[in-house]
């Protein structure tokens, strides 16, 4: 496993740089040491195997480090220690796999991560359902928009249906991380605010995030019957890919080449990530 300091420089992190050559590329330990908040020596015997780290002192190390989920849990691995759930750390689109969904102009797609949250898009996916980029990144979760957001309920023909498989997703969801706070705190707010979403999730329904078809009512190009399929993410399994298409020549695929025109031409649907 190779960790990434010697891919990083001072400027990256925000630090002055000395001007004087280095013998080999890459941060010197008093550089990963300042903006960890602990002393050089302290981070050369955590270096050296001679000092006991705590977690949260990984954890920042990690972060300094620009750490990718791979490096960081064999990081926790070699000192002993159990690495925090991927739940609590903050997902964020690859910026390939953003180019990826900006590259599908007449295909909507966006990436859902833990808890619903929609974390990439692109254009089309943002002339379709939403324009996410104008939501909040604390309120952007699928499931909650289809309860709070009314342009999305009517959007569904089928709404309960899909809000009922939303529901079960993220209920399988639960049984992966049992004590996220996050996700704890989303549906104690949809269990206050809406009745149907208290009924709905104490059924204890699960479902696969897999693929299906949804017929929607879209304000712009009326009708449309989609096919929804999930792709997983090669950098986090925990976001997934969700592409809609339609049938080559059919009314919805027309339509969703009329909408992709629509919103060329508006330039008010922007593709976008959390990032």
């Amino acid at each position: 496993m190779r960790v990434p300091a010697h891919d990083l420089n001072p400027a990256e992190l925000g630090l002055p740089d000395s001007g004087q050559p280095r013998r080999v590329p890459g941060l010197r330990r008093e550089e990963v040491a300042l903006p960890a908040a602990i002393t050089t020596d302290y981070y050369t015997r955590i270096e050296q195997g001679r000092l006991w780290t705590s977690a949260p002192l990984l954890a920042e190390l990690a972060r300094v480090l620009r750490l990718n989920e791979d490096q960081r849990a064999y990081l926790f691995e070699l000192a002993g220690k159990s690495a925090p759930p991927r739940s609590s750390v903050r997902q964020e689109v690859d910026t390939r796999l953003q180019s990826m969904l900006d590259d599908l102009t007449t295909t909507p797609a966006f990436v859902i991560g833990r808890r619903t949250q929609v974390v990439g898009w692109n254009r089309l996916a943002a002339a379709l359902f939403a324009d996410f980029g104008r939501i909040p990144e604390a309120e952007r979760f699928y499931l909650r928009l289809l309860f709070t957001d009314p342009a999305m309920h009517r959007l569904y023909v089928d709404w309960e249906e899909v809000t009922r498989l939303a529901i079960a997703q993220l209920r399988m969801e639960s049984a992966r991380y049992p004590d996220d706070p996050q996700l704890a705190a989303l549906v104690d707010e949809l269990s206050v605010r809406d009745a149907r979403f208290r009924e709905w999730w104490a059924a204890h329904d699960v479902a696969l995030r897999t693929m299906g078809t949804k017929r929607l009512r879209h304000p712009v190009v009326g009708e449309l019957t989609l096919d929804w399929h999930t792709l997983s993410c090669a950098t986090d399994p925990d976001q997934h890919i969700i592409v809609w298409t339609a049938p080559p020549h059919s009314p919805s695929c027309d339509g969703l080449r009329l909408l992709a025109s629509w919103a060329a031409d508006h330039n008010r649907m922007p593709s976008g990530s959390t990032t």
